[in-house]
């Protein structure tokens, strides 16, 4: 009696042992999560279950309220956006799934040439990611050399300024590439990858109209801060504090205490710490030595993007993107580009004094133009979440403008329909299409997705493995299973380790087909020109014309206007 109630024991606690490593199993297992995980105002990321099991889960927070703008900074408007090919290889650098560095990084030594002004060392981990970033990713890898060109003057300066090393500024290429929209599935957004807790810590703004971890300037002042308290914490050991940066001073804490050494690559031979910080402080030295010396490596013909250089300009109240460019000379994109941080299709409305960039040599007559404009002409738009009680007759009483111009804008059929928490575009001029607040009603992040499956009865890794077309080994790496086969049923499952394909969100907006890269063009009105003609001309339709001129329907050209067009190369005559 007494052994089989010996054996029921043995075997329940078996079980629970086994129940507890599935769901450590299923937690984040990226050190982008070990970020998310300090950050307790952050939820897990949504979860969509088909039919066969597999969850897709975004880098999202969905349907979520609470700022002074209504709008909680972390709403995924773009879920179904597809990311184009550049951002699906930083991904799939970034995250490394396929990387398998030496555990045991050997002997250390100190590197001396070139000149560096961080403590750059050599060894067997370090030379893995060397070998790496220029052979296997050696195009995408070629790709963040040449977008540091933008970046790196401005980053190296303001770490000067700090007293910090100025190397420290490639510690953007291994967390982003360089990408100042990036956005991990852990929520961590821009070039310095900050989550939405550490950047307010550190003063960097988030709303529905901007997020400031994007603006590179700001996060770079954010990080050099956030590195500088990190320094202090580790007693000025450059080799704790970077890899924190990635996994939180916790983390590093605990793996000191437990192995009693500050040695780094005495901790990498521990278990205490997960890959991504154990790989993070090699992945930076890497970085740093190719950069140094990239024709050593294999990179020639590196055609750098130039230094960000701008002009800044303080606006009363908000303005249209579309009005800045028009007012300085530049396009849409420009100026978006310039400002990052600007999410929308307008500056923030309740930012008073708001520092707009614009391309050197344009402030001067943008702020006299501007000085002229009306303030009721600085915004064309204005969004409308739909509260109970609303109705559309209402909304044209309280700001203005005709019923069927909101239904028109919003392709509105059924005013009986309007759901609550619905976005509206209300067109405080009403000759304005629309169609660029539309498009921005989604955020333009770039966001890197993951998919899930939950193990049924009868699953093995090999079938798992044969139905996502990934390989077993793939599987192990992902989910950390060692050589181990064994899994269980309700244990989740990583099977993708990138962007799963997904749908398009279409805007409707007149399409004109287009063959060759856009350029823009002045074009200066001669006499008997129409809209409708010079469109034919010059392949585009007249409401384009009207939006990136700001005209109204009813204008009438006179000879010597000059017009803005983007053009096709292939599209004149």
């Amino acid at each position: 009696m007494r052994f089989f109630r010996f054996l029921i024991y043995s075997l329940s606690i078996l079980f629970l042992a086994g129940c507890a490593s599935s769901s450590l199993l299923s937690d984040t297992s990226s050190g982008l999560a070990s970020k998310a995980s300090s950050d307790p105002t952050i939820t897990s990321p949504s979860v969509e279950l088909s039919e066969d099991g597999v969850e897709s889960v975004s880098s999202s927070l969905l349907d979520v309220e609470v700022s002074p703008e209504g709008l909680n900074a972390d709403v995924d408007m773009a879920k179904d956006e597809p990311l184009d090919a550049e951002t699906l290889a930083d991904n799939q650098l970034l995250q490394g799934d396929d990387q398998l560095p030496p555990e045991d990084p050997g002997q250390t030594v100190a590197h001396e040439e070139p000149v560096y002004d961080f403590p750059v060392m050599e060894n067997e981990k370090v030379r893995y990611f060397i070998d790496y970033f220029s052979g296997r990713a050696h195009k995408t890898f070629k790709i963040w050399l040449e977008r540091s060109g933008r970046y790196l003057p401005m980053m190296r300066e303001i770490f000067a300024e700090a007293g910090m090393p100025q190397d420290l500024a490639y510690l953007a290429m291994v967390e982003s590439g360089f990408n100042d929209k990036a956005y991990s599935w852990a929520h961590a957004v821009g070039p310095w990858q900050f989550i939405s807790s550490t950047g307010r810590r550190y003063d960097l703004h988030n709303d529905w109209w901007h997020d400031e971890r994007r603006d590179p300037e700001k996060a770079t002042r954010a990080a050099a801060r956030f590195l500088a308290d990190l320094y202090d914490d580790f007693d000025g050991d450059w080799y704790l504090a970077v890899p924190s940066y990635n996994a939180g001073p916790g983390k590093l804490r605990q793996a000191i205490k437990r192995y009693k050494t500050r040695d780094f690559w005495e901790l990498c031979r521990g278990k205490d710490l997960k890959t991504e910080p154990k790989n993070y402080l090699p992945k930076l030295l890497a970085a740093l030595i190719i950069s140094k010396q990239p024709e050593k490596y294999g990179f020639t013909d590196l055609e750098y993007q130039e230094p960000l250089v701008y002009e800044t300009v303080s606006l009363p109240s908000s303005t249209d993107i579309e009005v800045i460019a028009r007012m300085s000379g530049a396009d849409y994109q420009t100026i978006k580009k310039l400002n990052p941080e600007l999410k929308r299709w307008s500056t923030p409305p309740a930012v008073k004094d708001y520092l707009v960039r614009l391309p050197v040599g344009s402030k001067d007559i943008f702020s006299e133009k501007y000085a002229h404009l009306p303030k009721r002409q600085r915004a064309n738009y204005v969004r409308h979440k739909v509260k109970s009680g609303d109705t559309l007759l209402a909304l044209s009483y309280r700001y203005g403008v005709r019923v069927q111009d909101i239904k028109r804008l919003n392709s509105v059929r059924n005013v009986r329909a309007l759901q609550i928490g619905t976005n509206l575009i209300v067109p405080l001029n009403p000759d304005s299409n629309g169609s660029t607040p539309l498009a921005e009603l989604k955020d333009d992040y770039k966001r890197s997705r993951r998919t899930y499956y939950k193990v049924r009865s009868g699953d093995s890794l090999w079938k798992i493995s044969r139905k996502f077309n990934v390989t077993e080994k793939q599987l192990r790496v992902w989910n950390r299973l060692g050589w181990s086969n064994v899994i269980r049923p309700g244990q989740r499952l990583i099977v993708s380790s990138k962007a799963a394909p997904t749908r398009k969100v279409k805007v409707k907006t007149a399409a004109v087909k287009n063959s060759g890269p856009l350029k823009k063009v002045v074009y200066k009105v001669r006499p008997g020109d129409t809209l409708w003609a010079i469109g034919r001309e010059f392949a585009v339709n007249t409401s384009q014309i009207r939006s990136w001129n700001n005209l109204t329907k009813n204008h009438v050209l006179q000879p010597g206007d000059r017009l803005t067009l983007h053009v096709s190369s292939g599209n004149r005559g």
